[in-house]
């Protein structure tokens, strides 16, 4: 598969994150909860001004000043990656990180904030409900999740090998 096909993955996301975030601002109002399911899946509309999980440095001009400036930087190292990396893999994953780095950026410096709207149940031991999240942050943990089983399956190849 040509490497700039890869790129249509980043375009899918950037289009589809940027599309339900607008179908959440649009119908459901801010602080709004719909219970898709009694307790495990609902939608909620909020405001993240922070990064992950709403880490914060307290004020919303500094977080969007650092954000949107550690975006870029990840952006162009992803990019780089990307372009070194023959492993399909690994491309496809940062082709996935980078639509979900570019969906979040364009909230960032559009509204100063990411709109979160998917919010389900995790089991009660560590938290009660897992943060609220979206599509682009759904693709960046899906893209570390395939090369972190990536990552463990080359070295257990070639630990057989040896």
């Amino acid at each position: 598969m040509k490497k700039y096909l890869l790129f249509l993955i980043s375009v899918f996301v950037i289009i589809l994150d940027q599309l339900t975030k607008a179908i959440v601002r649009d119908s459901i109002t801010l602080g709004e909860t719909i219970k898709l399911t009694e307790k495990f899946f609902w939608l909620t509309h909020v405001r993240n001004y922070g990064a992950a999980f709403s880490i914060s440095f307290g004020n919303i001009t500094v977080n969007k000043i650092v954000f949107i400036a550690v975006t870029f930087i990840a952006i162009i190292l992803i990019f780089f990656l990307f372009k070194k990396s023959n492993s399909k893999i690994e491309r496809t994953a940062f082709a996935l990180i980078m639509g979900g780095a570019v969906g979040n950026l364009i909230d960032r410096v559009m509204f100063g904030y990411v709109t979160d709207f998917i919010w389900w149940d995790f089991p009660d031991f560590i938290m009660q409900r897992w943060p609220v999240f979206n599509i682009a942050d759904s693709s960046i943990v899906l893209a570390i999740t395939l090369l972190i089983l990536y990552s463990i399956l080359l070295s257990r190849m070639n630990t057989e090998v040896k």
